[in-house]
Order: C-alpha cells, then structure tokens, then sequence
C-alpha cells in the first residue's frame, strides 16, 4: 500500500501570530518545503459527526487575497460535493454564492 504525508510547518512570532507556513508532500513534484500564506484543513470526525477545522494565516497577507482564498475553497467545495456525492442542486448553489461573493468583493475593490 502507497503511503503519501503532507506536512504544514508554521513559525510564529512572540504573539503567536503566523509569520511564516511552508508545506511539503511526499508526492509533490518539487521536494523542497514551498512558502504559503494561508491553510484551510477540514477533517471529519465519524465518532463526533462533526468537522474539525484549521484554518491559519500569516499576518501579511492582504485581506483581499484572504477574500479571494475563501472564495476559491468554496468554489472547490462546490466540485468536491458534486464528485462525491453527485448532488447537484447543492452544488450549484454553493456555486451561485461564490458568484455572488465575487460581484460582492469586486464592488468592494471600487
């Protein structure tokens, strides 16, 4: 059996605030630790029925890229619910709020 690890290392300054996320896994093509500015994790907890989150940011990244960031998880939590559970309705409508969120952010950005 394949065995694939995914690893988040944060550094974090003298509040605990993140000033650095670097990710790395087995399975990515280049084998060095890549820079990013923010992590979202869900894990689903069978025993509890309920949805563990890990949501980090470094304390530089711009707030519109955050918006965007959000934008885009739900946008892949739309494909996610139609590829694994075929549920189309519920798909398109997580689909219609990003598009709204969208038209939302870009008439913030005016």
């Amino acid at each position: 059996m394949k065995k694939s690890t995914i690893e988040f290392s944060v550094e974090l300054d003298s509040n605990n605030i993140p000033e650095r996320i670097t990710w790395n896994a087995t399975d990515k093509p280049a084998g060095t630790p890549d820079d990013t500015k923010s992590i979202s994790v869900s894990l689903w907890d069978s025993q509890q029925k309920n949805t563990m989150r890990i949501d980090l940011w470094t304390k530089d990244m711009p707030v519109d890229e955050m918006k965007r960031f959000y934008i885009e998880c739900l946008g892949g939590i739309a494909q996610s619910v139609l590829s694994s559970t075929g549920d189309e309705r519920m798909a398109n409508e997580i689909s219609s709020l990003c598009d709204r969120l969208v038209t939302q952010v870009r008439q913030e950005q005016r």
